[in-house]
């Protein structure tokens, strides 16, 4: 299971993805898009937008803090 986490640390529904997961013992991978203009252009190939979170779980784009999209994504 690959779980990548685009955030900033500003945003507050990236906050409620990465305590999700957490609070859901799921291991993820967190890139700070602004401070990793790298990871963000990444980030904008795969979702299309700027918006933050952005959640690569095993190449499904979770665009925004979506529980249900999240679990369906796990198949939990």
């Amino acid at each position: 299971m690959a779980v990548t986490l685009y955030s900033t640390p500003t945003c507050g529904f990236c906050r409620m993805a990465k305590s999700y997961l957490q609070n859901n013992n799921i291991p993820y991978t967190e890139y700070n898009v602004a401070s990793n203009s790298e990871k963000a252009q990444e980030m904008v190939r795969k979702s299309g937008q700027m918006g933050v979170p952005v959640l690569d779980v095993n190449g499904k784009i979770i665009v925004g803090f979506d529980r249900a999209a999240i679990d369906q994504a796990l198949k939990r």
